[in-house]
């Protein structure tokens, strides 16, 4: 199974494709970790590491890929995906668990990729989250071929997706 799952900062992305993961023994992987070199000074990875890190991912058997990102150079992982998930909570969910997780990285109690920034925090609000655009990642989605399953929760993706078993078993 491969499951491609998209949406803004805050929509539950990383905590659902862990969940999926382990429920499902499928393997998961943040965009972000192929963006970002997190051994070091959060350094961007050259171009071409990155493409090819993604490359052997999405050309293996099984996973689950999330990220913001809808780039070009993250459309096959669309194009190649069993189910699309686009994640769309209301936006002031998505503000509370952004200001939740900044404060719970910032107090250690919960680990973070990187250390945030009151600056990067802002960003995260105002600009990922709430000028995040809903209706271009589903205009992508479909010029991949692909028709996004709209969800608001973790429940909805999960009876999606055993459906989806039901069916192609």
């Amino acid at each position: 199974m491969k499951i491609r799952i998209i949406g803004s900062c805050g929509s539950g992305k990383s905590t659902i494709a862990k969940e999926l993961s382990e429920k499902y023994e499928i393997p998961y992987y943040e965009i972000d970790n192929m963006i970002w070199d997190r051994s070091s000074d959060n350094l961007r990875f050259p171009e071409e590491v990155r493409d090819l890190t993604f490359s052997v991912v999405i050309n293996s058997d099984a996973w689950i890929v999330e990220g913001v990102q809808y780039k070009d150079w993250t459309l096959d992982s669309i194009g190649k995906a069993d189910m699309v998930f686009l994640l769309n909570p209301n936006v002031f969910v998505r503000d509370y668990r952004i200001i939740k997780r900044f404060i719970l990285s910032r107090l250690g109690v919960r680990p973070w990729n990187y250390k945030q920034s009151l600056r990067n925090l802002g960003k995260m609000i105002m600009k990922w989250n709430h000028q995040y655009e809903v209706k271009t990642v589903i205009e992508l989605v479909k010029k991949c071929g692909k028709e996004p399953i709209i969800i608001k929760n973790k429940r909805e993706i999960i009876n999606r997706i055993a459906k989806y078993l039901s069916v192609n078993r």
